[in-house]
């Protein structure tokens, strides 16, 4: 854990505010980004940014931003589910999972749906939705191992 990076203090976070960790990565809601269907999912070591990931954590990347899209996707019932890296503010390798529900405006889809950082943090329904995108993370997961044809998963 790198000091006074707010990334890794997110390990700290509430259990009430996580979807999984595991060994690489991990996945939660985070208050100053608390809209809801809106999570991170981080590097669970100080990795700046893509470059910065080692071959274990590049190799299990892809399969953990799907399984966290398919649960956030079918938890909150989005039309579509944006993965967003930036990594300028906080290099710390993380990527914003953010659900396009139906109720979302027009303009505000696309790269537009930022602006919902300020206009949609709602704290609460965004920890509401964690127990549903918790559930449907594990069941993904573990459909997707026993489905997997041999030599994947």
């Amino acid at each position: 854990m790198e000091q006074n990076c707010l990334i890794c203090g997110l390990d700290e976070s509430e259990e009430s505010d996580v979807v999984f960790r595991d060994e690489f990565w991990a996945a939660e809601i985070v208050r100053s980004y608390a809209v809801p269907g809106w999570f991170f999912l981080r590097a669970r070591r100080h990795a700046e940014r893509i470059t910065g990931l080692n071959e274990q954590e590049l190799e299990s990347f892809g399969r953990r931003a799907r399984d966290m899209v398919a649960a956030v996707t079918h938890a909150t019932g989005a039309e579509t589910t944006y993965i967003l890296m930036f990594g300028e503010a906080f290099p710390h390798f993380h990527a914003l999972i953010a659900a396009r529900t139906p109720e979302v405006p027009t303009d505000r889809r696309g790269g537009d749906i930022l602006k919902l950082r300020v206009e949609g943090v709602d704290p609460e329904r965004a920890r509401a939705l964690v127990p549903a995108v918790r559930e449907a993370y594990a069941r993904f997961t573990t459909e997707l191992l026993v489905t997997a044809p041999s030599g994947e998963g």
